[in-house]
């Protein structure tokens, strides 16, 4: 097929090609149904755009934008009140608010795009820089403010394709690794993963789960996720604003959206005692991979009860039983999720700033951006002692 690029960009769920949901068999987060939980519930400092690529008139790729305006945001984490988050917020607001992402911001992985395999990767990606390019420049003629633009989550297998489609502009950046546990072959229940756990590790377990003998877990339909949603949006917010940084806030609709719109591939599940919802955990069944996303819970009951490391626990637990491979536990808590059984994996992004004299200072300008955070990996299995 000669080659003969080119793109349309979409605001809208409904306008999108016919064939959209073809390109999108690798991930969920590409498909109709979740870019429609987007449309309807996505944070309100957040707008979505979705890029059809041709060749000639047949569609070749798919990706997805988002612009994200830090002006709307009234806090970016309350954790770490110091000089260096003063300064950090200040840089955010005044230098860099106004954020055209590549890529999907509430999000670990590589859910940006997906190309044919009849064309080039290179040619693909070079075609979706320009989409950016023109989205970038609507955006401003909008009054919209674009002071940087950035491509993410990719690994280093991408890497070689950014180099040839040329993004010799934009600062290579390395963020907090994605934390990801592999399920082994031999695994059929969470006693199987218990015994080759190395002893520390298996009285963590038992620690743990003798903590929250009390406490009822219960997967939540549609309507008793609306009929709880403030609540859960409470607890949803503590975590969140107790978070080191945040570009964004969800919506208080967005978990009932999400099981709306997926269905029995979105989890719900809530923690109760004494019949009171003190902790949610929420997951998306992704082809093979269980991919876990917010969650939310009271402080008191998540240090009396071990909350948070016994979701992680069921998580590993349903996710061994239902015979998915990995489970994608994203960037924070790196450490509790490494104590586990998750391995850390590198990612990588690209991002370019509006003012090529700020761009200059990019490096240092998005060090004060990302905060630091300090970890060990463990390794709790017998076999890696």
């Amino acid at each position: 097929m000669k080659n003969n690029f080119h793109h349309t960009i979409f605001d809208r769920v409904e306008n999108l090609p016919l064939y959209w949901d073809q390109f999108a068999i690798d991930t969920i987060f590409l498909t109709i149904k979740y870019l429609k939980v987007l449309e309807e519930s996505a944070p309100k400092n957040m707008e979505c755009y979705y890029i059809a690529l041709y060749n000639c008139k047949k569609l070749v790729g798919i990706g997805i934008a988002q612009y994200l305006d830090g002006n709307q945001m009234e806090t970016f984490g309350d954790r770490d009140q110091c000089l260096k988050t003063l300064v950090r917020n200040f840089t955010f607001k005044n230098f860099c608010s106004g954020v055209l992402f590549i890529g999907n911001n509430m999000l670990t992985g590589q859910n940006a795009f997906s190309f044919s395999a009849t064309i080039s990767a290179v040619d693909a990606l070079i075609e979706l820089k320009k989409a950016a390019s023109v989205l970038e420049l609507r955006l401003k003629k909008e009054g919209k403010k674009v002071h940087l633009t950035s491509y993410k989550d990719f690994t280093k297998i991408h890497r070689p394709i950014f180099k040839e489609a040329d993004f010799s502009a934009f600062y290579e950046f390395q963020i907090q690794p994605n934390m990801i546990f592999n399920i082994k072959n031999h695994w059929h229940s969470i006693d199987d993963y218990v015994a080759d756990l190395s002893k520390k590790y298996r009285d963590q377990y038992k620690r743990a789960r003798k903590k929250a003998t009390d406490i009822e877990k219960r997967k939540l339909s549609l309507a008793e996720i609306l009929a709880s949603e403030d609540l859960i949006y409470n607890l949803y917010l503590h975590v969140a604003e107790s978070a080191p940084f945040n570009t964004f806030l969800l919506q208080k609709n967005h978990f009932s959206t999400l099981k709306r719109n997926l269905e029995h591939d979105f989890l719900f599940y809530g923690y109760f005692l004494n019949g009171e919802l003190i902790g949610f955990n929420t997951l998306i069944k992704n082809g093979t991979t269980m991919d876990t996303y917010f969650l939310g819970y009271d402080a008191k009951m998540q240090r009396e009860k071990m909350l948070y490391l016994n979701m992680l626990y069921d998580m590993i637990g349903y996710s061994i039983k239902k015979q998915f491979k990995k489970i994608i536990f994203g960037r924070t808590a790196l450490e509790i999720k490494s104590s586990i059984g998750a391995k850390a994996e590198d990612m990588f992004g690209y991002i370019k700033h509006s003012n090529s004299l700020l761009q200059w200072q990019m490096p240092r300008i998005f060090n004060s951006l990302q905060p630091k955070v300090e970890w060990h990996a463990r390794n709790p299995f017998k076999d890696e002692l």
